[in-house]
């Protein structure tokens, strides 16, 4: 992979709070364990674990909180030279249950946080250049500055001929109105050249219940490649010539939290390998990405947390080849 290659995270950095115990809900949970969190940050760190150059911008609070998430990034060799910390607000907090088959609910304290604060001002054009790839969630598009420092990132990228990339990772408790959610993501989706999406986005994102038509459906503006994840029933990835599946691996999930981070760093990596065919892939190239990104994510769900559940390269590849053939 070309050394000048950069890969580019924005949004929100904070505060997972895991419960000790499984299968309680969270008013009855009685102890949790701090874990470093926030789903662009995860994906900066799976893609600097795999060896990307990866940069994360984003804004975290000038408290202990901030500091241990710049500290934390930074170990995963992620470039935290992009990243600010402010006093006017604190690092975002979210509170997560865990329920008995892994999947969690979330109580997020960030009225506002520190990521919200990140300002369009705050974003260089020159940072970026025509090999760079931009990756973004649903998160931080709410109604604040950080909106609009996203605007003004996809555009200079945009501007450029670089990449971008889109995982909606829906949290409606995040949001006052349901239909804002929605709105404001098919609103930034046609800026997406490789999508993610999971199967409990996939109707609410589009308000089709046929799972085919759906998938046609989202393959409006820019959009060239969808990652389409269904949890335990496995990953496809779609272009508009084709469908490739595996199934999901046969593992002891114990907390699926970061599993779609895990599996988006790793289908950036594989898909990054690919670059000069990106949106000309072969059926054994989408297999190979594919394949790639969902052993990420079942090494994922084995482990708590998120950023600590993130696999390495060796740990990927040691395992990548043990069940499947095309």
């Amino acid at each position: 992979m070309s050394a000048s290659l950069k890969v580019f995270s924005i949004g929100e950095a904070l505060i997972d709070f895991i419960p000790r115990e499984k299968g309680v809900p969270l008013k009855e949970v009685t102890e949790f364990q701090k874990a470093p969190g926030g789903a662009p940050a995860n994906v900066a760190c799976a893609l600097g674990k795999l060896g990307i150059n990866s940069i994360f911008i984003g804004k975290v609070g000038a408290d202990a909180f901030g500091d241990f998430l710049i500290d934390t990034l930074s170990g995963c060799n992620v470039d935290t030279s992009y990243m600010s910390q402010t006093r006017i607000a604190k690092t975002a907090l979210a509170f997560v249950s865990l329920k008995a088959d892994g999947n969690r609910d979330f109580m997020f304290y960030r009225n506002p946080s520190a990521d919200m604060l990140l300002s369009k001002d705050e974003i260089d054009s020159n940072w970026f250049s025509k090999s760079d790839v931009l990756h973004f969630g649903s998160v931080d598009l709410i109604e604040a500055p950080v909106k609009y420092a996203h605007k003004k990132a996809i555009n200079s990228v945009k501007s450029k001929g670089g990449t971008i990339s889109f995982d909606p990772n829906v949290r409606l408790a995040l949001w006052d109105d349901e239909k804002c959610c929605k709105d404001t993501i098919n609103e930034f989706l046609p800026y997406a050249d490789i999508l993610k999406i999971s199967d409990e986005e996939l109707e609410f994102i589009t308000g089709l219940n046929n799972e085919a038509d759906a998938l046609r459906s989202l393959f409006v503006g820019n959009v060239k490649i969808i990652a389409y994840t269904k949890g335990s029933k496995g990953a496809e990835l779609h272009t508009e010539s084709l469908a490739v599946s595996v199934p999901a691996r046969d593992v002891e999930v114990i907390d699926t939290t970061g599993a779609g981070d895990a599996f988006m760093g790793a289908l950036l990596y594989k898909l990054i390998s690919y670059r000069d065919v990106l949106y000309n892939i072969t059926e054994k190239q989408a297999y190979d990405i594919l394949n790639f990104a969902n052993t990420a994510a079942s090494i994922s769900v084995t482990r708590k947390g998120a950023i600590s559940s993130l696999p390495s390269l060796d740990e990927i590849m040691t395992c990548v080849g043990c069940s499947y053939e095309l």
